[in-house]
């Protein structure tokens, strides 16, 4: 009997480590692999965690982004926005702390959202009784496609400006350390 119990549980130990190991994913491979931007001003930092979507050749903003619809502002998990100090965003005044970011995509503005709740996964928009604050984000047009979405930031003097871009659109807003 001890034998039986023995051998069922180095089978059970087995099936776990397997399983376990199969179930793990290297999160560069996924189709929306992890991306980071930073911005330095002053010794300080803001940092922004997302996960990166491709084109693969359909319509983004308008059919599988909608219009006046919030987004995730990115794939996976949900895009995070983390600064050492106190900014202001588009003049909105952000404290120092972490956040997760949302963009409501319309044709000619955006709306950027700094969530105050964090540790959502995907698309679960807590609400406006959660945002720290809500922004117009200037919209452009690209030189080209862009294929894989991508948040960056364009260094200044006294700042940095967020800007998103995937397909042939641009969305920026300038954050300045407060």
């Amino acid at each position: 009997m001890k034998r039986i119990l023995g051998a069922s549980a180095l089978v059970l130990a087995g099936l776990t480590i397997f399983v376990a190991t199969s179930c793990a994913q290297d999160k560069n491979a996924r189709p929306s692999p992890p991306a980071k931007a930073e911005c330095k001003m002053d010794g300080k930092t803001i940092t922004i965690d997302y996960s990166s979507p491709r084109m693969k050749g359909r319509k983004i903003f308008g059919d599988l982004v909608p219009y006046g619809k919030v987004w995730r502002a990115g794939a996976n998990e949900a895009t995070t926005f983390v600064t050492t100090a106190d900014v202001t965003v588009g003049g909105s005044a952000v404290p120092a702390g972490s956040y997760t970011i949302f963009a409501i995509p319309n044709a000619d503005k955006w709306t950027l959202i700094i969530s105050k709740k964090t540790g959502e996964w995907g698309t679960a928009y807590p609400g406006e009784g959660n945002d720290q604050a809500r922004v117009d984000m200037a919209v452009s047009k690209t030189a080209g496609p862009v294929e894989n979405f991508t948040i960056d930031f364009e260094q200044g003097s006294g700042g940095c400006t967020l800007e998103m871009k995937w397909e042939n659109t641009q969305a920026s807003v300038k954050i300045a350390a407060k």
